[in-house]
């Protein structure tokens, strides 16, 4: 079969769907993937998968997304997919709409975090719910990241047989690394003995850094890195200021290392993974840090609290409060054998519930028809 594969922008497609696009591939069907065009795609055609730019913006303009639309439409008409697979709210909206215009035997989605369970206006909320609903009217295969989100959609009719499939990552790549502690450590200019915190996220307000730089002020002694980027696409306030103060602040215990390519070999060279996100879906830089033996201090809020059995894999703190999330970290910065038994048990509980293969096999299974039988 033909299967198009339709997100928002270069980062979720390399990040989030290139491996089900190898999945895809390794079956015997055509892949094909679409989304706004960037410099991530260069890995994901590397590999020899098409991937076709089409004008995707993460706004709310009706133009923008007119032209959206439009150029979706000619894409499902050209091709002549069997399945269009879309994905993240907005594009997945617009792509299930241009599926279902262009006639395409089947339309499949998966959900990575529902608008209507982040922060914001009430009308705005009322809104995505509303689009959600009659979003799923036109869906034939509803995915969802998370457990809690599957049973949301279930619950508001959204769509009867919502899937939670998970997400998942690779143990051979995500793993406990001693050598690679040692290098990047050298690297960086790091005493092996220094505790290091990690957070790898995009640099937005709603992944809790103004809560994250203030509680480091409170926590003694412990070395921050801070890795990535904030994407061009990304709205809502900059974070410089905070930055610039937590420099004054902090001094070279927060170190800012901006997009990095080895993400597995940072969080082997760190102590703890922290994660004060306002909203998430299933985040895969939880599931990475579990894999490789860090204990996680991420928010009590869907998605996170799925995945840290709080007090056995690591903890879990109030969302927006940085004086929670300063004592907790400091917990594990003072208790080495705490952090070792943390991240141990984290590791055990991904590799029984995120390795990606099997992620990757259950949600193919969901998507793909049974085989014919003769």
């Amino acid at each position: 079969m033909k299967i198009l594969e339709i997100t928002n922008v270069d980062f979720s497609l390399r990040h989030f769907l290139l491996p089900l696009m190898r999945g895809l591939r390794a079956r015997g069907h055509e892949v094909i993937g679409g989304c706004a065009d960037g410099a991530l795609l260069a890995d994901v055609r590397a590999e020899g998968f098409r991937v076709e730019a089409l004008p995707m913006a993460r706004s709310f303009s009706p133009l923008a997304q007119g032209r959206a639309l439009v150029a979706l439409i000619r894409l499902i008409r050209r091709e002549r997919p069997d399945i269009v697979h879309a994905h993240m709210p907005i594009s997945g909206l617009l792509a299930r709409l241009a599926a279902r215009l262009c006639g395409v035997p089947c339309v499949a989605y998966t959900c990575h975090g529902f608008l209507f369970n982040q922060p914001g206006s009430r009308l705005r909320r009322g809104v995505s719910l509303v689009l959600e609903w009659c979003a799923g009217r036109i869906t034939d295969r509803y995915f969802t990241v998370s457990s809690q989100e599957a049973d949301d959609a279930r619950r508001l009719h959204i769509h009867p047989a919502a899937t939670a499939v998970g997400n998942g990552r690779d143990p051979a790549v995500f793993h406990p690394d001693a050598q690679a502690r040692t290098r990047i450590r050298a690297e960086l200019g790091v005493p092996d003995d220094a505790v290091v915190i990690i957070v790898v996220s995009r640099l937005v307000r709603h992944k809790g850094y103004p809560e994250l730089l203030a509680a480091m002020a409170q926590v003694p002694g412990a070395m921050l890195w801070v890795v990535g980027e904030r994407l061009a696409s990304d709205h809502g306030q900059a974070l410089d200021a905070c930055f610039a103060e937590a420099r004054r602040v902090l001094g070279g215990r927060l170190r800012c290392l901006g997009y990095r390519g080895d993400i597995p070999a940072l969080l082997a060279a760190a102590d703890i993974f922290t994660l004060p996100s306002h909203f998430e879906g299933l985040p895969m830089s939880v599931i990475e840090a579990m894999l490789s033996g860090l204990p996680v201090v991420a928010t009590d809020i869907s998605g996170p609290r799925e995945q840290v059995v709080n007090g056995r894999t690591g903890l879990l703190v109030p969302a927006g409060e940085a004086a929670p999330l300063a004592r907790s970290l400091t917990r594990l910065v003072r208790d080495g054998a705490l952090r070792a038994r943390m991240g141990a048990a984290g590791r055990t509980r991904a590799l029984d519930r995120y390795d990606e293969a099997r992620v990757i096999a259950r949600t193919l299974d969901g998507l793909l028809p049974p085989p014919h039988r003769h």
